[in-house]
C-alpha cells in the first residue's frame, strides 16, 4: 500500500452499474477527484483489501486515509466545482450520513438488479 500523491476514487471497474454511475456523476461535473477502476491500479498500490473495492468505491486521500461507501461519494461530491457540491456537503451530517450509509448499503448489495447491471455486479 502506498500514500496517493492526489485523491483518487476507486470502483469496481467489471460491475456495469458502477461504471455507469461513476460515469453519470463525472459527466455532470459531479466528480472532485480523479476516478479508476481498482482493476487498473497494482496490487501492491491498492489503498485497502480487493474485499472492500469489490463492495463498495473507495476514496484514497494523499494522507493515506480512506473513505468508503456513501462517506467516499459525499467527500468527492463535496469536493467539485458542482452546485450539487452542497449535497456532498449534507451527506456528512451526522444525521444524514447514517441515512446515506444505510441507502449505500441497500444499493450496493442489489447492484445487480440496477439499471446497467452485469452479471460481475453481484456481490458475494
Amino acid at each position: 500500500m502506498r500514500e496517493a500523491p492526489e485523491p483518487r476514487l476507486l470502483f469496481d471497474g467489471d460491475c456495469g452499474f458502477c461504471t455507469r454511475s461513476v460515469t453519470w456523476l463525472d459527466r455532470r461535473g459531479m466528480l472532485g477527484y480523479p476516478f479508476l477502476p481498482w482493476q487498473t491500479v497494482a496490487d501492491d498500490e491498492l489503498p485497502v483489501p480487493v474485499e472492500r473495492l469489490m463492495t463498495e468505491v473507495v476514496l484514497e486521500l494523499p494522507d493515506g486515509t480512506t473513505l468508503g461507501g456513501a462517506d467516499a461519494l459525499a467527500a468527492t461530491v463535496g469536493a467539485s466545482a458542482s452546485p450539487w457540491r452542497v449535497a456532498g456537503h449534507l451527506l456528512r451530517l451526522p444525521g444524514v450520513r447514517h441515512v446515506a450509509r444505510a441507502v449505500y448499503r441497500v444499493i450496493a448489495r442489489n447492484r445487480y438488479r440496477m439499471p446497467g447491471a452485469s452479471a460481475a455486479c453481484k456481490i458475494g
